[in-house]
């Protein structure tokens, strides 16, 4: 029994021990149980959590992204606004702009309604018939001629032009038998006069008529070459004298002239000497009848000719026409070898009994003064060693030349004065004198004229010879000397060069005498002459191609207000048609050196006092303030200065570079005062048709030069309106301040070069040549026309005046015509160029393709300087130390003023 209860209670130990474990593993059991519970709740409530972040989240990015867009929108609106605004501001200023106009526009419209006469090219009045037949007049009558009671001005009206009329000398030949004109004369005559504006074929047109009466030569002498041969062969024929002393000219001829009208009146006769210049035959008309008709020769006795009637020309020496720069000398140093020199010899000799003790003793003082004791050498010679002239049977008593034409031109340009003794017997003017006086011109050897107050000088109703040559009485004989070292290198080089200005333009050649003629008897009655011809365009578009244009938006505001918009307004033209060679008639001969064209306008013309632009003579004009002056504000507003309103024109020379070419058009977009665009296309190849060009307010012609040549930037074309005109390259880097602020000072400075860069021609001692230099410098004399204001005058006078050798070495270098304009406006005006602004350069950087980058680009311009120097004779450019800047630049004003410019 123990033993069973015993192993009962061991059965039963596991039970009751196992009840505790199983209630712990239940209590774990609902601990796990509630701790999953929770943990389930916790990341359930997590994930509701997070769900609601989530939600949170994207409601808040969905705000962000509103925020977003509406801080966009916000912008945007904002630079709408302001875009808006600066429309506004931007319209503001063009309605002010468009006001100014209005305002300028209702005062042009006053101006042309007032009662001012508006002077232009006119119309050309011209005779419809032929000189009435009148009855021959007598020659007392003759003798008494003038202008006022031999010449029928009814002939030539104020607006005729001037025609002339040519007898042609083949067919109306009023030699004698025997006798011809020298053909040299008959053909370069013809072509010269075919080459003269106021030549016209119709008779009954003509307000004068040129009859040709010499130079008559023997027949038998016009095939020979030699001047004097006329001489040798006369002598040859002694079975002939009556032939050497009877006058060439059949008169009887000369009266059938067709259109002689019975009296010779409005008839010119031109008796030009040229190979006989010792013979009689220059003073052919002498004792003959010639009635009413103006005798033109280099001989004449002083109870022959007519003052202010007849005219004194010298004799023709020279070629037909073209460049004679070759023939002159260099007019530096001013002091040569010989202070006077002299060469002839008195033939044929006169008669003892006859002499003027006057004469023998002013011989007797040269000789005396040459071998004086004085450091001035003299080169006199009263007989010709060795002889060379043959004596005439004819000739009249006149020193004659002695030796060759190469060996006087020799003695002369060494030679400072060149001394010329008068005629004998009572003459007024030789042949020999004259071609004394045409030689020392030509060599640079200043003429002093013995006996001048006896004399008549050559067309001395225009030029002054005053400004050329020392003119003395005999009775001064004695005070030669002292006169001579009296005059100082500038007046003796002023001398110099009023002295070949003269012999260049008036007697150097056949064409120079003939249009010297013509231009001296219109000048006499006061017509004027013809206008200038231009240079007709060939545009490069024609008139069924029309170019495709680019318009331009401004998105940046001027800094600055430069200037009113102005509807395009042309300068006047010919408006002193009738004044000018009236009262500048001697500006005209002797400075302008320019008698022979009327131009449009000149940069010479009077200004008006400050008070006639408000009382009387105020069209046109526009002064700042309406007179009252300000600054800057009232300044910009009004173009003021001492001319009238005006404009300019821009000439841009191009070659095939057409996106640089448009990049400056664009910057040239509301430009004020520019009244068009001229671009000088220079290649063959045509622009791109699909090539679009700025539209930038103003007409933009494009025309072809004829040739690739740099002398078309100088071209005066018929399309180039405007006075002024600025020349630009087409790389050029300039701003419309300094474009509007140099047109302003070009205002006041019309006769001169004004513009930006700035170069000065330097002297090198070892070479003693010239130099051009480029670098910085306190001095220039040169401002290139790459960006340059000039008149349109000098354009004229480039084209047409300038020696052609200059134009041709600027096409040989492709190079040097800047320096070319720089060289002809100092000589016309003696007056440097005018800078403007501190830049010294103004290309644009990383430009290819430029003629100035070549590799000999300096050494031509070297070469051109020193060239151009021996084709004027000197070297005109003068030297200036100062640049031009706007009036208040770098000046305290008050705040509520502005400056003229900004940045000038």
């Amino acid at each position: 029994m123990a033993t069973s209860r015993s192993s009962s209670e061991e059965n039963a130990a596991p039970v009751v021990a196992w009840l505790p474990h199983w209630r712990c593993n239940i209590i774990a059991l609902l601990l796990m149980l509630v701790f999953l519970v929770c943990c389930m709740a916790y990341r359930m409530s997590r994930v509701h959590q997070l769900n609601l972040d989530l939600t949170a989240e994207a409601e808040a990015e969905t705000r962000l992204q509103s925020i977003y867009k509406l801080q966009w929108a916000i912008g945007k609106y904002q630079k709408d606004l302001v875009e808006l605004q600066r429309e506004r501001l931007r319209e503001q200023k063009i309605l002010e702009l468009l006001k100014i106009g209005v305002k300028q526009a209702k005062k042009a419209q006053q101006e042309a309604v007032r009662n001012t006469p508006k002077i232009s090219l006119p119309p050309t009045l011209l005779p419809n018939s032929l000189p009435q037949k009148m009855n021959t007049v007598s020659t007392g009558v003759a003798a008494s001629c003038a202008m006022h009671n031999c010449f029928d001005h009814s002939r030539c009206s104020l607006t005729s032009g001037f025609p002339v009329y040519l007898y042609d000398p083949d067919e109306h030949n009023v030699q004698r038998t025997g006798y011809d004109i020298n053909g040299f004369l008959k053909t370069t005559l013809k072509q010269t006069l075919g080459y003269n504006a106021h030549i016209v074929r119709d008779p009954t047109q003509a307000c004068i008529y040129l009859v040709l009466v010499g130079e008559a030569l023997l027949e038998q002498d016009l095939l020979r070459n030699n001047r004097y041969a006329a001489q040798e062969a006369e002598q040859q024929q002694p079975t002939a004298p009556s032939q050497t002393h009877d006058c060439p000219i059949e008169m009887q001829k000369l009266y059938n002239l067709p259109y002689w009208g019975g009296d010779g009146r409005n008839h010119v006769l031109l008796n030009l000497a040229r190979r006989d210049l010792c013979s009689r035959r220059t003073n052919a008309l002498l004792q003959q009848n010639t009635m009413r008709a103006i005798v033109v020769q280099s001989a004449f006795e002083l109870d022959q000719f007519r003052p202010r009637y007849d005219l004194i020309v010298p004799p023709i020496l020279g070629p037909p026409g073209g460049d004679v720069w070759q023939e002159c000398a260099s007019m530096v140093p001013a002091r040569r070898k010989y202070l006077l020199s002299f060469q002839g010899e008195m033939r044929p000799k006169t008669d003892p009994q006859g002499s003027n003790p006057l004469d023998d003793f002013i011989l007797e003082h040269l000789t005396d003064m040459s071998k004086g004791p004085t450091q001035d050498q003299f080169e006199l010679q009263f007989q010709c060693v060795p002889a060379t002239e043959q004596q005439e049977v004819d000739s009249v008593s006149d020193w004659t030349l002695c030796g060759s034409d190469s060996s006087r031109k020799q003695l002369l340009k060494d030679s400072t004065f060149a001394l010329i003794l008068p005629p004998l017997n009572g003459r007024v003017a030789s042949t020999l004198m004259l071609a004394r006086l045409y030689e020392a011109l030509r060599s640079g050897a200043v003429p002093v004229i013995l006996g001048a107050d006896e004399l008549r000088l050559p067309y001395a109703e225009t030029l002054d010879w005053r400004r050329a040559a020392l003119l003395m009485p005999k009775a001064r004989i004695t005070e030669l000397h002292f006169l001579l070292r009296a005059v100082q290198d500038a007046d003796l080089l002023l001398l110099r060069r009023q002295g070949r200005l003269i012999w260049e333009r008036y007697l150097s050649s056949v064409q120079a005498t003939v249009d010297t003629v013509i231009a001296s008897l219109r000048d006499r009655l006061g017509i004027p002459p013809r206008p200038v011809p231009p240079v007709v365009a060939q545009r490069v578009f024609n008139n069924t191609f029309a170019p495709l244009k680019a318009k331009i938006r401004l998105t940046i505001l001027p800094e600055e207000f430069l200037g009113p918009m102005e509807p395009p307004y042309p300068s006047p033209t010919f408006r002193r048609n009738y004044t000018i060679l009236r009262m500048q008639s001697k500006e005209a001969w002797n400075d302008w050196v320019d008698p022979f064209y009327m131009y449009p306008q000149l940069p010479f013309d009077p200004a008006l006092p400050s008070d006639a632009k408000f009382i009387g003579s105020y069209t046109e004009f526009r002064p700042i303030g309406k007179g009252i002056g300000g600054a800057g504000k009232e300044f910009s507003e009004a173009l003021g200065g001492n001319y009238p309103k005006e404009q300019f024109t821009i000439v841009i020379l191009t070659y095939e570079r057409e996106p640089v070419l448009c990049g400056l058009l664009r910057r040239l977009y509301g430009l004020p005062y520019l009244h068009k665009v001229v671009v000088v296309w220079n290649s063959r190849k045509l622009p791109r048709i699909e090539l679009l060009w700025p539209e930038i307010g103003v007409p933009v012609d494009v025309v072809r030069g004829p040739r690739n040549s740099l002398n078309n930037r100088f071209l005066p074309l018929d399309v180039i309106e405007t006075e002024a005109v600025l020349s630009v390259d087409d790389d050029v880097q300039i701003g419309q301040d300094e474009i509007v602020f140099g047109f302003r000072v070009w205002r006041e400075h019309r006769d001169r070069i004004v513009g930006l860069p700035g170069r000065y021609h330097a002297w090198d001692v070892d070479s003693s040549m010239w130099r051009y230099n480029h670098s910085c410098s306190c001095e220039l004399s040169m401002v290139l026309t790459g960006a340059a204001f000039l008149h349109k005058y000098y354009m004229y006078l480039y084209t047409y005046h300038l020696p052609q050798a200059i134009r041709e070495k600027v096409d040989e270098f492709m190079n040097c015509e800047d320096i070319a304009m720089n060289f002809l406006v100092s000589h016309i005006t003696r007056r440097p160029p005018v800078k403007i602004t501190s830049r010294w350069n103004f290309r644009r950087r990383g430009m290819k393709a430029a003629l100035s980058q070549r590799a000999k680009h300096l050494q031509n311009r070297n070469k051109c300087i020193n060239f151009f120097s021996q084709v004027f004779g000197y070297t005109p450019l003068l030297n200036t130390q100062y640049r031009a800047e706007s009036v208040l630049f770098k000046t305290r004003i008050p705040h509520d003023k502005q400056k003229c410019f900004k940045y000038i």
